[in-house]
């Protein structure tokens, strides 16, 4: 869709109500999610200025999680886009979840729950169907790769234990951590969640790789299997 010669810009809305002068002023935590989009946006429409159709493009994709979900062609499509504002919403998406685990010349360091969630939670919440990722770490703890081993649902009876660990013996590696998503949101772990868990902390000790933790990842939330008790 190309942009309307017409269409309503930021600069045709009152000084002070101007998300670019309000970030000046005030700072970006002080703009709702409609004023920092319709930055990125910078027109609207005829009849529906920009923060407007930042407005609508979030009620109608379900908020910064659903636009965050949408394929680019999803967002191309939607009324008031096309392809130079999905491609400036996407890049935009795509540098919060890479800042989100950078860290530096350093390799993250994994001492937490919290900090194994940090470098997967952005990504993962993002994902519409169910996948398991291995985080590979060091004999210091820190993260070596993300390995990236499944997708749909990932229970006993369609997981090969075995090729959990290939990264980590490829890589010397003493521990990893399990991370899976669930799509709906619920971060309850299913019984096919525990008896892989099980299963794979049983290998883990054949190998002499430990198995730390396995986290549930759902709608920019987590839940530790260990923190909560359901392995040891």
């Amino acid at each position: 869709m190309r942009e309307d010669q017409s269409a309503y810009r930021i600069t045709d809305l009152d000084k002070e109500e101007r998300p670019r002068e309000r970030l000046a002023r005030l700072g970006p935590n002080a703009l709702s999610n409609a004023e920092l989009l319709a930055i990125l946006l910078r027109t609207g429409l005829e009849g529906e200025n920009a923060v407007q159709l930042a407005s609508r493009l979030l009620n109608d994709m379900g908020g910064l999680t659903g636009m965050h979900r949408a394929g680019f062609e999803d967002l191309r499509q939607q009324h008031g886009l096309g392809i130079a504002k999905a491609a400036q919403i996407k890049a935009a998406i795509e540098l919060g979840r890479r800042l989100a685990v950078t860290t530096g010349d350093e390799r993250p360091l994994i001492q937490s729950p919290e900090a194994a969630a940090e470098q997967v939670l952005y990504e993962m919440s993002g994902l519409s169907e169910e996948q398991l990722w291995v985080l590979v770490l060091d004999n210091k703890n820190r993260l070596l790769y993300i390995d990236r081993r499944y997708k749909g649902t990932a229970n006993s009876s369609q997981v090969r234990v075995g090729e959990l660990y290939e990264e980590a013996i490829r890589r010397k590696a003493l521990s990893i951590i399990m991370v899976h998503n669930h799509p709906s949101g619920d971060l309850m772990p299913s019984q096919e969640d525990l008896t892989l868990t099980r299963a794979v902390m049983e290998a883990g000790k054949l190998l002499d790789i430990s198995l730390l933790d396995h986290l549930i990842v759902g709608r920019m939330r987590f839940i530790s299997l260990k923190k909560e008790k359901y392995i040891s």
